[in-house]
């Protein structure tokens, strides 16, 4: 996942589980089930750096030996 994609990602799920828990706290309380949740996952996609790097193939070498 590129930046920009986890960027849009993770506002969307953001803004989307502040909706959503704010509605729970007015509204109906069942709904914080989906929206804490929702602003957790949004922010560890936000911030999840570690997806962008490439990992090389090890053990490449041997499948080219036979």
């Amino acid at each position: 996942m590129n930046t920009t994609s986890r960027t849009i990602t993770g506002t969307l799920a953001v803004i989307f589980g502040l909706f959503l828990t704010i509605l729970g706290i007015f509204k109906d309380l069942w709904v914080l089930i989906y929206g804490v949740p929702m602003v957790v996952i949004g922010i560890f996609i936000f911030l999840n750096k570690k997806e962008d790097n490439i990992e090389q193939i090890k053990g490449r070498e041997n499948y080219k030996n036979k």
